[in-house]
């Protein structure tokens, strides 16, 4: 189980442990929960440089405004629910953003007031 709070902003926050593919360097981030974003997770390209992530590419995303655009794509090792994994992640010069695809298997709870509890255990 993982848990994390509402912030001021009213955003549902979570810490979580990134690292690069040799598990050399790490960072804990704090990420908003996004369930309108349908991928992994965001990370700012100043994250994405201090832990020399590998490129993988380039994907197209539709914002919440409809406007299309290209994101690219690096892959980075992520603590989640105890155990490592390796996802993609958007380069996006946003706060980073845990998306529907990292939530997906898992039950998000979210106390909706400032300092609520925010729970995302497995559905298993």
């Amino acid at each position: 189980m993982m848990q994390g709070r509402v912030n001021r902003k009213r955003e549902a926050i979570i810490s979580i442990v990134i690292a690069n593919q040799n598990r050399q360097s790490k960072k804990r981030i704090n990420a908003v929960i996004d369930t309108g974003y349908s991928g992994f997770l965001t990370l700012p390209n100043e994250i994405i440089t201090a832990l020399s992530l590998p490129w993988a590419g380039v994907e197209r995303g539709t914002l919440g405004d409809g406007s299309e655009v290209t994101f690219d794509v690096y892959g980075v090792k992520v603590i989640w629910d105890g155990t490592y994994r390796d996802i993609p992640v958007c380069e996006s010069e946003t706060d980073p953003l845990v998306g529907m695809r990292l939530l997906y298997g898992y039950d998000l709870q979210i106390q909706a007031i400032e300092g609520g509890l925010v729970t995302i255990q497995t559905l298993d």
